[in-house]
């Protein structure tokens, strides 16, 4: 088993990409693929349809996740 230097609930900084300098918790890990999810950071929007009779789709905002080398803990 692979053992990383963050954990769930730790807070982080983000080291590169688009939003480098932000921070945020964490909120998954995936250690398969060495990624991790935090809070507020790599959002995309995505498009979700009704589900129910008369219930209108909607676009939602989540959080992506990002490799776990691109993190430092703070």
């Amino acid at each position: 088993m692979i053992k990383f230097h963050v954990k769930k609930g730790d807070m982080v900084k983000i080291l590169s990409g688009a939003d480098r300098g932000k921070q945020g918790k964490i909120l998954r890990v995936l250690p398969k693929e060495s990624k991790v999810v935090v809070e507020g950071v790599n959002m995309k929007k995505k498009h979700q349809r009704p589900r129910k009779a008369g219930e209108k789709g909607q676009i939602i905002s989540i959080s992506m996740p990002i490799h776990i080398s691109n993190v430092k803990k703070i």
